[in-house]
């Protein structure tokens, strides 16, 4: 399958149940550099593909995860890549301002999750760039606005957590049916020391490896997230509110039965 997303064309030529998820609304980027950095890369895989002479094709089949994701392991057998995301929207956390040295407290997260899957397939590092500079475009609760600065990926799914442990992925949407379900963590790695930090300096959250609870649709059965940016609390409490939310962006690499 050849890939229709404008990126590659271009190449070739705190709330469980009801989250509001945020959307992605224009925006001139704090972190010129990362956005620099995209389509200084982005520029150099559109003058080989003219010296090819041939479009990106879109096959996960040949994706290895990530340098980096070693201790996460190999997804278990019989398992397949069926769809690759970048999640763009934030990590929530609690404090309890009694306690003046008490330390934040992870509340979930709500992303809207946007198709990378060809670009991916396509460009991996391309993607990992476009993971990093997408954090620097603004969300907003504006459904005419659900594209993925600075590449215009369309929306695949949602996320968020139904409990305080339980993520939920949703990838069925008006253009593709991939599946839904909840997932628990299985293993968890800090994120490389090379991992871009957010907007305000912010850490990267570690990489993750998920694994179905219960029964999910489409047969999802693993998620990994990968190429973190931000999303970590600050050390302590001080100065912060009862509930605060850190921007991120990641990948979600989603493997299912056949």
């Amino acid at each position: 399958m050849r890939c229709s997303l404008l990126l590659v064309p271009a190449l070739s030529a705190s709330v469980w149940a009801a989250p509001a998820f945020p959307k992605v609304a224009a925006a001139l980027a704090p972190n010129v550099q990362a956005i620099s950095d995209y389509f200084n890369l982005l520029a150099s895989k559109v003058q080989q593909n003219r010296v090819a002479g041939s479009a990106p094709i879109c096959d996960l089949s040949k994706l290895s995860l990530p340098a980096g994701a070693e201790a996460l392991g190999q997804p278990s057998p019989g398992l397949y890549l069926k769809h690759v995301a970048i999640g763009r929207g934030t990590q929530n956390y609690t404090c309890d301002l009694s306690n003046s040295t008490a330390v934040p407290v992870a509340n979930g997260a709500v992303a809207t999750l946007f198709n990378a899957s060809c670009v991916t397939s396509a460009f991996p590092d391309v993607s990992a760039m476009l993971t990093r500079a997408s954090l620097h475009f603004d969300v907003a609760d504006n459904a005419a606005l659900q594209r993925l600065a600075p590449a215009d990926l369309p929306v695949s799914g949602i996320h968020y957590f139904t409990d305080g442990t339980t993520p939920f992925f949703g990838l069925d949407t008006a253009q593709w049916q991939l599946g839904e379900g909840k997932f628990g963590k299985n293993a968890s790695t800090t994120a490389p020391l090379t991992a871009a930090k957010g907007k305000k300096g912010e850490a990267a959250v570690p990489w993750l490896r998920l694994a179905a609870k219960g029964v999910n649709t489409g047969g999802l059965q693993e998620v990994y997230r990968l190429e973190t940016v931000g999303g970590s609390p600050p050390a302590t409490c001080k100065e912060m509110p009862a509930s605060f939310e850190i921007q991120y962006s990641t990948q979600y690499w989603f493997y299912a039965s056949s």
